[in-house]
């Protein structure tokens, strides 16, 4: 496969990921987080250090609205629940089992 074929590929891939993302608005930053050990934020880091790689001028906020299909604190305000107390020690337990002994 052709390295065009396979940036095509990898690029619908992740325009589908952040579609299935913002149809899921139930699935919190805090689970991802936990289970994948990464978020949207995380996302929009990544896309803004590409964008920057390849020469474009792109700040955090930008990337995250971009990662989250609108600005960030709308989607916090519509969507964004607080941790509960067992998402909070889930997230605390993950992060105890990174760091080093």
């Amino acid at each position: 496969m052709s390295e065009e074929i396979t940036t095509a590929l990898e690029a619908a891939a992740f325009r589908s990921l952040l579609a299935h993302l913002r149809q899921h608005t139930e699935v919190q930053n805090i689970d991802l987080m936990i289970y994948g050990d990464f978020c949207r934020n995380c996302l929009a880091k990544w896309y803004a250090a590409a964008a920057v790689e390849h020469g474009v001028a792109m700040d955090y906020e930008q990337a995250r609205e971009i990662i989250y299909g609108m600005p960030y604190n709308e989607w916090k305000n519509q969507y964004q629940l607080a941790a509960t107390p067992e998402q909070q020690a889930a997230f605390d337990a993950k992060q105890l089992l990174k760091s080093p002994s």
